[in-house]
């Protein structure tokens, strides 16, 4: 089993409350989302293990089981090429449950008429294999779901 904690601090609002139809309809994967609390933060590593993919805006980290976890700091976000995200780690790095891997700022987000909401996405996994969803308020490193 794999535990998945909450990337950003905010209130955890579940997939359908993405509004972006490839995350709330779960066709990237099982999972939940994030409305993150507003203001500079860090976004941090849901698990321990390697960066597989690492984008201003999103990231992927793959365990050493071999399950990969993505973070979307918030919804078409690709289309600021960076700006408003500060790296704080790099591809191929290893990195521990916790660890901060980007520093972005959702009022920013937000303010350039993007959904600040933040998918965090089981990829490659069953529906049913994502259990014990976290409902309202998480702070970044809480336990957000099991991945059994």
């Amino acid at each position: 089993m794999t535990t998945v904690l909450a990337p950003v601090e905010g209130a955890a609002v579940g997939l359908a409350a993405v509004p972006d139809p490839v995350f709330s309809a779960g066709m990237v994967g099982p999972g939940t989302a994030i409305d993150p609390s507003r203001g500079p933060g860090e976004a941090v590593a849901p698990i321990t293990g390697k960066i597989m993919k690492l984008h201003p805006h999103a990231y992927v980290i793959v365990g050493d089981d071999g399950r990969g976890v993505l973070v979307h700091l918030g919804i078409d976000t690709v289309q600021l090429k960076g700006r408003g995200f500060r790296l704080l780690a790099a591809e191929g790095d290893r990195v521990s449950a916790g660890q901060p891997v980007v520093a972005w700022d959702p009022t920013e987000i937000e303010a350039g008429g993007r959904s600040p909401v933040c998918p965090v996405v089981a990829l490659d996994a069953l529906d049913s294999a994502v259990t014990a969803l976290a409902e309202g308020t998480v702070r970044a490193g809480d336990e957000l779901f099991q991945w059994t």
